[in-house]
């Protein structure tokens, strides 16, 4: 009889190996928000985006330095504590492999993914008002750079016409 324990960690590990390849297959494009825009509900989201081809979704891509080290950047995104802190919303983080979040006050949940400490996080991530079902991909590298981190962020996956407003969110947020 096999172990539940070893068959439960292996479908873990092969959900995570076919998220990243989703991610690293996916069409990558550049987009950069030139300025923040002016927020009428910083966690407002469409009820109804359109969902019917997310393989044609924009990748939101950013770059910034951060004047601390990379350790100290992949523990303000893994806990629960920091991340409050630097968002000023609640947030609950288990950060193993496979762990689940929820942050801004259960406005957003999601799953670890991929966890190289002080490197990279790869999250499946989601609004709770998209469609059951629907969840996309976040991944930060984390590189060193001087006496600081140079964060790259991707974010490919969400339901169509949603890009202005994550790009928005991600910027107001993080």
């Amino acid at each position: 009889m096999s172990n539940p324990a070893n068959k439960e960690e292996s479908i873990c590990r092969l959900r995570t190996v076919i998220a990243v390849l989703a991610f690293l297959v996916s069409p990558i494009a550049s987009a950069q928000s030139d300025k923040i825009k002016e927020a009428k509900d910083d966690l407002s989201m469409p009820l109804n985006p359109k969902t019917s081809d997310t393989a044609k979704s924009i990748t939101i891509h950013q770059e910034i330095d951060f004047a601390v080290s990379p350790q100290r950047v992949y523990e303000a995104l893994l806990d629960a504590k920091q991340f409050t802190a630097f968002s000023g919303r609640t947030a609950e983080i288990n950060r193993e492999l496979g762990g689940t979040f929820s942050l801004f006050k259960g406005h957003i949940i999601g799953r670890n993914l991929e966890l190289v400490p002080n490197q990279r996080i790869v999250q499946a991530w989601r609004v709770v008002t998209w469609p059951e079902g629907a969840y996309s991909i976040a991944r930060f590298e984390l590189k060193p750079g001087g006496s600081g981190t140079h964060v790259v962020f991707d974010h490919v996956g969400f339901p169509e016409g949603l890009h202005d407003h994550l790009v928005q969110g991600w910027e107001e947020n993080y």
